[in-house]
């Protein structure tokens, strides 16, 4: 069978929503209210159950990579175990839907078949709470653990992009924590792996100006990645942390030219506006 493990994102939720809605509707379905309901309840919960068997065998197809980060293994045994109990629990419920349907067929059997869409609702609600965990520790594997980003198509450019967000955020944590000389490291790599990203050639000089304590250097840095003109959120970053520089090495009429320009050539930025008038005048 085709490997589709960059698509489990996308199947898992057309599965979580049919399934719960599916459920939603069975529940309505058994009121006096809604009739409607029934036939759209069996439906959704067909597709949904459908769906989970695809997106099983996607998740199965993506766990190596991610079980192979440190630590994470367990809980990615945890979210496919989840994940296939979700299935069986709604194949069991589409089994009885199917039965339900036969029991409809002829007017003795007719009140059977409400039975069985009562256990239907009953067992639906069951899997809906399983398919919660499922969905809710899958979040978990993508956002506090990184398991999807960068390694679920094992593109090498989707790997550097994981690289670079985990270098962003553990520099800008290290910095909340008073580290400096540990968030300029960390963007020194940043630097010298993407030496033509202008947003990073930035982020460089601001950490030589305010985690080395190197406005000099910062300026310099500067110097040599000219915001286009018209650019207007590339020119406000730089100018912003131009002024900044200047403020550092006590040009305070340097900082005011610069954010001067900046807010002539955007008038609406009313950030500017309000650093260039934060800076007293002589």
């Amino acid at each position: 069978m085709p490997n589709i493990a960059e698509f489990h994102p996308q199947v898992v939720h057309f599965v979580i929503a049919l399934l719960f809605v599916g459920v939603a509707l069975r529940i309505i379905s058994l009121t006096p209210w809604m009739r409607f309901s029934n036939p759209a309840a069996t439906t959704l919960l067909i597709l949904g159950t459908v769906a989970s068997l695809a997106a099983v065998k996607s998740g199965d197809d993506a766990h190596g990579p991610v079980e192979r980060i440190p630590g994470v293994r367990p809980i990615v045994v945890y979210h496919e175990e989840l994940g296939e109990r979700s299935r069986n629990i709604f194949l069991g419920v589409v089994a009885i839907e199917l039965l339900a349907l036969g029991l409809f067929a002829t007017t003795k059997t007719r009140r059977f078949g409400k039975l069985a869409l009562a256990g239907s609702a009953v067992l639906g609600v069951i899997g809906s709470v399983v398919l919660y965990e499922a969905a809710e520790h899958g979040g978990e594997l993508v956002y506090s653990y990184a398991g999807g980003p960068g390694l679920r198509t094992g593109d090498p450019e989707d790997v550097k992009r994981l690289l670079l967000a985990g270098l962003y955020a553990q520099s800008q944590a290290d910095r909340r924590a008073k580290r400096p000389e540990d968030a300029a490291r960390l963007i020194n790599e940043m630097a010298a792996r993407f030496p033509d990203d202008t947003t990073i050639r930035y982020l460089h000089a601001e950490s030589m100006l305010l985690d080395a304590s190197d406005p000099a250097a910062a300026r310099t840095a500067l110097a040599a990645a000219p915001p286009a003109p018209t650019d207007a959120r590339v020119r406000a970053r730089h100018d912003m942390l131009l002024a900044d520089v200047h403020l550092a090495l006590g040009q305070a009429d340097s900082a005011r030219a610069v954010l001067a320009g900046l807010v002539d050539a955007f008038p609406t930025n009313t950030r500017a506006k309000a650093k260039l008038d934060s800076i007293p005048s002589r």
